[in-house]
């Protein structure tokens, strides 16, 4: 019986072995370090078995070799992908992080909006959010009064596009001071500015007094 020859290595299965091939590090090393055997990653390169890496695979290579997980990603796994040969830019959307805070407290006065640095989102993953398209602002949370659904410190993305109003979290205005509350209707032309933590009342505005920033739909911060 003459054994079929090895398939010649393309997609992400040659990106892992041109990656792996300029670190230095020997494919049996990597399938070690995924707590695979020791062929693990060989097969996977040279004979295509598995077809394509389990999710938690592919995202600990990525992270080890510092690349994007798409670079890992079979192309037929890439339903939103139109040609090896797009700008990788495309998939990726920057994100301003603006230089002020939406106060979870008594509030913070703000005379400027910012951007010192961006986070990067994929442009796929903003899909699945439903945010495809969304005018997205990162800023900070400042104060206790949304604990523990955001603690001082985390960062939000907001969502700026003009949509109708529903309640939820969102950043509002109000006078010079830039909060993050728990948006409710409260009544004909009223909304009620409601904290998490119970020891912040709530704080009852009229409609046309109190300019909705964003709502906010992302939220990341330290453990």
């Amino acid at each position: 019986m003459v054994n079929a020859p090895l398939s010649q290595p393309d997609g992400a299965r040659a990106r892992l072995l041109e990656l792996s091939q300029a670190r230095g590090v020997s494919l049996a090393s990597l399938s070690d370090f995924l707590g695979r055997n020791p062929s693990y990653l060989q097969q996977f390169i040279r004979k295509g078995s598995p077809r394509r890496l389990e999710e938690e695979d592919r995202r600990k290579l990525a992270a080890f070799f510092g690349v994007a997980e798409d670079e890992l990603r079979e192309t037929q796994d890439k339903s939103y992908a139109s040609s090896p040969n797009r700008d990788k830019a495309a998939d990726w959307v920057e994100v301003p992080r603006l230089d002020l805070g939406a106060s979870a407290g008594a509030g913070r006065l703000t005379d400027h909006e910012a951007a010192f640095d961006t986070f990067r989102f994929s442009r796929r993953w903003l899909a699945e959010q439903g945010l495809d398209g969304a005018q997205l602002s990162a800023i900070t949370v400042a104060g206790d009064s949304m604990e523990p659904v955001l603690n001082d410190g985390d960062e939000i993305l907001i969502d700026r596009s003009p949509r109708p109003f529903r309640d939820g979290i969102h950043v509002v205005r109000l006078g010079d001071a830039l909060l993050v509350k728990r948006v409710a209707q409260s009544g004909a032309g009223r909304l009620a500015l409601l904290s998490q933590n119970l020891a912040y009342p709530p704080i009852e505005v009229a409609a046309d007094e109190v300019p909705i920033i964003g709502r906010v739909v992302w939220k990341g911060g330290r453990i």
